[in-house]
């Protein structure tokens, strides 16, 4: 039965889980995007070659995106709790998903900068671009379509990440289905949030898929 503390709980999860998966993904996104933009301009065919920083890029970012994400909150406990002081709830969870999603993130960005046209980067080139306005101006506005559909990519990725962290403790949806679903066989209270887990990615993909179809220049 759902009661009013029942809904008053489930609420609050949803609530949790909605800041852990927004902050999260803006920091990740921080972190991010100058390391995706980074990879692609230091590549081999990059408008700035630069194998050294590119293969130690490609390393960390590598490395980084192999730790399973509930591994990752554990290993770095003690980083965890010198930021925010604490290990437990939706805010000490926001620093593990923002460790492990800002890596997946910049292959995202990577990915999207990849999609773009040589030719219009090497006739920005050709005209005495310099390299931060064929980044800014020619790479970034041209992959806004694919950028905007790796950001719904992570949003989402990241929300089931703060539901895994539930297991230990962080708050939100995840919470409330170990406790509750797992921990104390409520399997109606384990269905719900499930439910409610899905409308909140639906919801992330439908707005991810307008911003980006509106953003396409070749469906304008």
């Amino acid at each position: 039965m759902l009661d009013s503390t029942t809904i008053n709980m489930l609420t609050i999860g949803v609530l949790e889980s909605l800041y852990m998966t927004v902050v999260s993904t803006i920091f990740s996104y921080i972190i991010g995007f100058p390391l995706g933009i980074l990879l692609v301009t230091s590549a081999k065919d990059g408008i700035r070659p630069n194998q050294p920083l590119f293969k130690v890029l490609d390393i960390i970012v590598n490395i980084t995106r192999s730790i399973p994400f509930l591994i990752l909150m554990v290993a770095i406990i003690p980083i965890t709790r010198a930021i925010v002081g604490t290990t437990l709830g939706p805010t000490a969870t926001i620093v593990p998903l923002v460790l492990g999603s800002a890596p997946f993130v910049a292959r995202l960005i990577e990915s999207a900068l990849l999609e773009v046209d040589k030719g219009v980067v090497e006739a920005a080139h050709s005209m005495g671009s310099s390299d931060w306005q064929i980044i800014f101006k020619v790479l970034v506005p041209e992959a806004v379509p694919s950028l905007m559909n790796g950001a719904t990519i992570a949003i989402t990725t990241i929300l089931g990440y703060s539901a895994l962290a539930g297991f230990l403790g962080g708050g939100g949806l995840g919470s409330i289905a170990t406790n509750y679903g797992y921990y104390r066989y409520q399997t109606d209270i384990m269905l719900i949030t499930v439910i409610l887990l899905v409308i909140i990615v639906q919801i992330f993909q439908e707005i991810g898929m307008r911003a980006a179809n509106r953003s396409d220049k070749r469906k304008s």
